[in-house]
C-alpha cells in the first residue's frame, strides 16, 4: 500500500488553490467591463525578496513595525498572491466620486485612483479570498505586501494600489494572532 503523507501535497494543493483564486479576481465583476487589474503569484525566493523588501521599508524609521511583523509572516507561507489595479478612469458620467469635477479634470492628476479601479481591485481581492476560505486554506490581505510589490515594481511601473495575501496549510494560521 502506498501511503502519501499530507506533508508531501500541502505546497502543491497551496499552488492550486491560489492559481484559483487568481481566476476568481479576474472573473470578478468590473465596473463598465474595464478590466485595470493586474494579478500574480510569488512563491520560494520570491517571497523572500518580498520579505526582505518589507522589513527594507520597516527598517526606515517611519512608525511601520508591522512591515518587520508581516515579513515574518509571509515566510511562513507557501504562496503569496499579488494583486494591483492600474490608474485609469472610466470616464463614467455624473460621477466626482474622486473628488474631481469629471473624469477630464482627474486625469490631469493621474496618481489620484479612480474610485472604479479601487473599487473593482476590492471586489476581486474579496471573490479571491472567498476561494481560500472555502478551501481552508488561511490566508490574510496584507497592504504592507503590496506597498512592497509596489516600490519592487512586482506589478509593472503603471500599477498603484496593491495588496498581497499570503498563503498557507498549517496547524494554526501564522497571519492572526500575530
Amino acid at each position: 500500500m502506498l501511503m502519501i503523507p499530507e506533508e508531501k501535497i500541502r505546497n502543491k494543493v497551496v499552488i492550486s488553490i491560489a492559481e484559483q483564486m487568481l481566476t476568481a479576481a479576474r472573473t470578478a465583476p468590473k465596473a463598465k467591463g474595464v478590466d485595470n487589474l493586474v494579478l500574480s503569484m510569488a512563491t520560494g525566493n520570491d517571497i523572500e525578496e518580498i520579505a526582505l523588501k518589507m522589513e527594507e521599508i520597516g527598517q526606515r524609521g517611519e512608525g511601520t513595525p508591522n512591515f518587520l511583523r508581516d515579513a515574518g509572516n509571509i515566510r511562513k507561507a507557501q504562496a503569496v498572491l499579488l494583486m494591483g489595479t492600474r490608474i485609469k478612469s472610466q470616464m463614467a458620467k455624473f460621477c466626482g466620486r474622486c473628488g474631481f469635477k469629471d473624469c477630464a479634470e482627474k486625469d490631469q492628476h493621474p496618481y489620484f485612483p479612480c474610485t472604479f479601479n479601487a473599487g473593482d481591485l476590492g471586489i476581486a481581492i474579496g471573490s479571491s479570498v472567498s476561494v481560500a476560505m472555502d478551501n481552508r486554506v488561511d490566508s490574510r490581505v496584507m497592504y504592507t505586501i503590496g506597498v512592497a510589490a509596489l516600490e519592487m515594481q512586482l506589478l509593472g511601473e503603471d500599477v498603484k494600489i496593491a495588496f498581497g495575501i499570503p498563503l498557507s496549510v498549517s496547524a494554526k494560521s501564522p497571519f492572526f494572532d500575530r
